[in-house]
């Protein structure tokens, strides 16, 4: 087995009010290029005070981009890249401001505002040809990994599946808890069970170690206290320790693997458009018998914070739709592998993945 040698972050700022030195964090690499930025911003925040406080110079550009209901896609990608350069050339750097969205257009951005041709030849591993320009993430929504995966997930015509490389990965991170207090209440919840589904299906698979079960295990125990301890909710002091969480989540995952619930949700996104974290609550409800001790918490969880999700939704499916999903899943075998083992192909068929939607 091939020991992974990931690239981390290389700079994380972490506090309440951090983003108010984007400024001065963002200035020595202004002389770059064409000295400019690209800020990539979720239109949630387009006429809100955060639109007002980018800290942006005129020279640069400002994208509000509507991530709703729809994840990023190859054509968006393709298509603001032409769009830049044409207007002004290579930039700067690119900012992303906003959840996982827009975490995952930022670095797809700033990996093919280098690299020729539509984003649709660079869907898989290690096949980037050239560096990124510089690129900082910026969360207003924890629990995805965004702001530290080496992967830059994209929706294209025929499959949906990362950018990923060394080169994906953020140069620097603000986490800035105060930008994660308007998140609703039902979104706080999602995209918070992505980071402890993370966990639960690193720890329980082939490929963890001690690397990924420490950061694991780190970030399981935040989100007990932030979703099912008597101090549990949206809390300043949770959002603290949810921005923390999702940053030790995703780098357990860097160094081990997701599952089964990850495998499902490209395909059920993929097919339906369904937004990841949801996708994942809406799946791991029903995985008891795989992941039996994060099942019973995620149970807890779901009761406490009333969270209503639906049932149901296979008996709208016919068998094309079911083949399609299960597809999607099916050519995850990395996934899959750490799941069940170096025997998974006679677990995981199409047969069995399309029975596993039929549970939704």
């Amino acid at each position: 087995m091939l020991h992974k040698n990931f690239k981390n972050i290389d700079k994380v700022t972490y506090g309440r009010g951090s983003f108010s030195q984007l400024t001065e964090t963002i200035e020595p690499i202004r002389k770059e290029n064409k000295n400019y930025f690209v800020f990539i911003v979720d239109n949630y925040f387009n006429g809100k005070p955060l639109s007002t406080k980018l800290q942006n110079k005129a020279e640069d550009l400002v994208y509000f981009i509507d991530v709703d209901p729809y994840e990023p896609t190859t054509e968006l990608i393709d298509t603001l890249r032409d769009e830049i350069l044409a207007q002004k050339g290579l930039p700067s750097g690119v900012i992303g401001i906003g959840g996982g969205s827009i975490m995952d257009i930022a670095k797809a951005l700033s990996l093919m505002l280098t690299n020729e041709g539509s984003s649709t030849l660079y869907q898989g591993l290690n096949l980037i040809k050239k560096p990124s320009v510089y690129h900082i993430g910026v969360p207003t929504i924890s629990g995805t990994g965004a702001e530290v995966s080496m992967t830059a997930v994209l929706t294209g015509p025929e499959k949906k599946l990362g950018l990923k490389c060394d080169w994906t990965v953020f140069n620097q991170v603000i986490l800035d808890p105060e930008l994660i207090a308007s998140v609703p209440t039902d979104w706080w919840f999602y995209t918070g069970m992505d980071t402890y589904i993370h966990c639960i299906e690193s720890h329980s698979g082939i490929r963890n170690n001690a690397f990924s079960l420490a950061y694991g295990d780190q970030a399981l125990s935040l989100c007990r206290e932030i979703y099912l301890n008597d101090g549990a909710g949206q809390t300043p002091e949770n959002n603290d320790k949810l921005m923390v969480a999702s940053l030790m989540g995703g780098l357990s995952l860097t160094y081990s693997e997701v599952g089964v619930c990850h495998a499902l949700s490209y395909g059920l996104s993929k097919i339906h458009g369904t937004r990841h974290c949801f996708a994942n609550c809406v799946i791991f409800q029903h995985l008891a018998d795989i992941y039996p001790k994060g099942h019973a918490e995620f149970s807890q969880m779901i009761k406490k914070h009333n969270i209503d999700l639906p049932q149901g939704l296979s008996k709208q499916w016919d068998e094309d739709t079911f083949d399609k999903m299960a597809t999607v899943s099916y050519n995850l075998p990395f996934m899959w592998n750490h799941a069940f083992g170096d025997n998974y192909k006679e677990i995981a068929t199409m047969d069995y993945i399309k029975d596993l939607f039929r549970r939704l």
